[in-house]
């Protein structure tokens, strides 16, 4: 029988060859059609065959940063970096008769979310965040008498644990949570880092910073950053990926029903948080196991040499490519089996994350922060934070007025069960406002406030008192945001309306309804029957359910899809060969799409009106119509909320020449800036629905 030390001494004489066969290997892999990640596309060796799911899209985003920034530095220049890094850290350890000093990270976990309530995907409870942290700390920390211990001879512990930052970036106090609704239910790879990672991030030097959200693409569980390196030739280790740096991963994934308390939105396979597990790995510098490639090289020599990734749990262990007498390392952190047969960190690997830890920019940097140090609290202290406001269309929208919600959090060692405020609009007079409950410290309640305004604009507030006192902190007593004023659902001429739902396997999730501004149901479905069979077999495609509604003239309408399972039905046939389950409203001749999707977490809605005479009346109404006119800057278009938004307006000088055209979005203030213009006289056509109106005006 081989000792450990001549298993580890033949494997870096064999992955040399292994290496040298793997590009051969790698590329007859079977690439999965149109399938694609951060417009990478996936091999099927990266699809788990049993699910359909994408276990770890961290190197596609890794060639998607080296994309956007050509400095950014490759593999192999990064493993030119650290291997002598490593190499001298094993000499020191070997020399060192202590142990290593524990590295504590700060962590702050931005839960991104579209106004849902507390607990509501993908708006996560604070139980379930919580029960991340505790299983990283078991993992990393080889926690006796966890799930995270193994009696493995290679299995280390890390000597890295996490705790939520207790310190917000203004110093105020935190426990760590970042909640954040951004208006969009769910988000694509490169929106995430586009547009959520720089809109939420804390600054990565001080912080892991990790996302909670609902992808679009719902086979997707999660990816990391790899750190960046210092000191090579030509390589700018900082630029464009100081505001991504982090670790971002479904909902459905994050946590671990080993903690449930009755709240928690788990997926069925990958519920006890090693996903977060293995792309924390990958923040701090690990490789997949196999290499990424057939016999593949993931630089940690007390590593079995895998011939690819391992799914599920099997049964039958492969045996390494180098040592047919030694099984691949399937309880592996880095290997892709479910989380329940996840244990093990080898030496080597602690090794490489130390070295990371110690030498990469921002994660050195992490090991000095305070911000996971305990401030001391005052008795009496409330902060307050303004949600995005997001522009929504219902039935019972009442013109010129919409609901600010904000959130109010205790950071006091006492309940918090009152506090005032006062808040303005636009700068105009203050509006007070009284809050009334029960929060202990940390925890957090919402309410709205009344905004009342004829045009968009910017609401304030700010804390008066707190328990009937003045608040002991005031540096988190302020909140500022912008609103947009509602307008009607859009109104659509046509009676006669055709609905399809394609279920996926899991039908007995999905329920609708189609009620009627009064709120009185008139058409309804649901529960309907699962076609699911097992993890290996093909299921029964359902078939597509079709229903032609007529609906009645001069009416709100509300539609509304719920899933049980609060994940949509865009991904329940990932076993067979017929796409993602979808809904769809149109008209008979499908022409005019009302509404349609399959991606969603609890719910989906729409509400819209039914009026065949809106049309002509917009053609005629003498209440449209534009201000100042002659206009010197500023041309106002007044349009009254019976009617909803124009498609598009365009202007015209008097020779009839084009000077300027736009598309009119939800949200558009219709105001145009003239100032460009010259002196003169122009026409300004508005489009709607196929029907122009025509208006002349003046810019002085």
């Amino acid at each position: 029988m081989k000792t450990f030390s001549s298993y580890f001494t033949h494997k870096l004489l064999i992955v040399i060859v292994c290496l040298l066969a793997s590009s051969t290997n790698y590329s007859q892999d079977n690439i999965s059609p149109g399938k694609t990640v951060f417009g990478k596309t996936v091999t099927s060796k990266n699809i788990n065959p049993t699910n359909g799911l994408i276990r770890c899209a961290t190197n596609e985003y890794e060639l998607f940063l080296q994309e956007k920034n050509p400095k950014r530095r490759s593999a192999e220049q990064f493993e030119t970096w650290i291997t002598p890094l490593v190499n001298s850290y094993k000499a020191s350890r070997a020399n060192s008769k202590t142990s290593g000093t524990i590295i504590t990270i700060p962590v702050v976990v931005h839960v991104i979310h579209n106004g849902q309530a507390i607990g509501v995907a993908p708006n996560i409870t604070d139980a379930q965040v919580l029960s991340q942290i505790t299983v990283l700390n078991q993992d990393y920390r080889k926690l006796l008498g966890s799930p995270g211990y193994n009696i493995n001879p290679v299995g280390a512990d890390v000597e890295i644990q996490f705790t939520m930052a207790q310190q917000d970036p203004n110093g105020n106090p935190t426990n760590g949570i970042d909640r954040v609704s951004l208006c969009e239910p769910s988000w694509t790879e490169t929106e995430l880092d586009i547009t959520v990672k720089p809109a939420t991030i804390w600054n990565p030097s001080l912080y892991m910073n990790l996302w909670c959200v609902k992808f679009t693409d719902d086979t997707i569980l999660g990816y990391a950053q790899f750190p960046d390196n210092s000191g090579l030739s030509g390589v700018d280790s900082t630029n464009g990926t100081a505001n991504s740096d982090g670790v971002v991963s479904s909902y459905s994934v994050f946590g671990s029903n080993a903690f449930n308390d009755g709240s928690f939105i788990l997926d069925k396979t990958y519920n006890k948080g090693r996903t977060m597990t293995h792309e924390v790995g990958h923040w701090l510098g690990l490789r997949h196991i196999w290499g990424d490639a057939s016999c593949g090289n993931d630089y940690c020599v007390d590593t079995p040499i895998h011939h690819d990734a391992n799914y599920d749990c099997p049964t039958k262990i492969p045996m390494s490519c180098d040592v047919p007498a030694v099984p691949e390392m399937i309880q592996n952190y880095m290997d892709y089996t479910d989380d329940s047969c996840m244990n093990i960190f080898t030496q080597n690997q602690k090794d490489r994350m130390l070295t990371v830890m110690n030498n990469s920019p921002r994660r050195k940097e992490l090991k000095t922060s305070t911000k996971a140090t305990t401030i001391p609290l005052f008795a009496n202290d409330a902060e307050i934070k303004m949600d995005v406001n997001c522009p929504i269309e219902t039935c019972d929208f009442i013109p010129n007025q919409i609901t600010q919600q904000i959130t109010i959090y205790n950071r006091g060692t006492t309940t918090l069960t009152s506090a005032t405020l006062n808040y303005q609009i636009n700068g105009g007079s203050n509006i007070p406002y009284t809050w009334n409950g029960s929060l202990g410290t940390n925890k957090s309640a919402r309410f709205n406030l009344t905004i009342n305004s004829t045009a968009n604009g910017i609401v304030s507030a700010i804390l008066s008192t707190v328990n009937g006192s003045a608040d002991q902190r005031t540096s988190n007593d302020t909140a500022t945001g912008t609103f947009i004023i509602p307008r009607p659902p859009t109104n659509y001429t046509f009676n006669d309306l055709q609905f399809n739902l394609q279920l996926d396997y899991f039908g007995s999730e999905t329920t609708w309804e189609l009620k009627d501004g009064s709120g009185k149901v008139k058409f309804s479905g649901g529960p309907y029957k699962d076609t699911y069979k097992n993890a290996t077999t093909p299921s029964v495609i359902p078939t597509l359910i079709t229903e032609n509604w007529t609906l009645a003239d001069n009416q709100c309408y509300t539609f509304t899809i719920k899933d049980a399972a609060s994940d949509g039905i865009c991904c329940g046939n990932r076993l067979g060969d017929s796409g993602d389950g979808f809904f769809s409203i149109t008209s008979l001749d499908a022409f005019s799409v009302i509404k349609s999707g399959s991606v969603f977490a609890s719910s989906e809605s729409v509400s819209f009106i039914i009026d065949t005479q809106a049309v002509q009346e917009f053609s005629k109404s003498k209440d449209i119509y534009l201000f100042p006119n002659p206009t010197k800057d500023v041309l106002n278009i007044r349009i009254p909320n019976i009617f909803n938004l124009p498609k598009s307006y365009s202007i015209y000088n008097i020779a009839g020449q084009i000077v300027t055209e736009k598309k009119i979005l939800k949200g558009d203030d219709l105001t145009i800036n003239t100032s460009y213009l010259s002196s003169g006289t122009y026409l300004l056509n508005i489009e709607k629905e196929g029907l122009k109106r025509v208006f002349k005006f003046i810019k002085e």
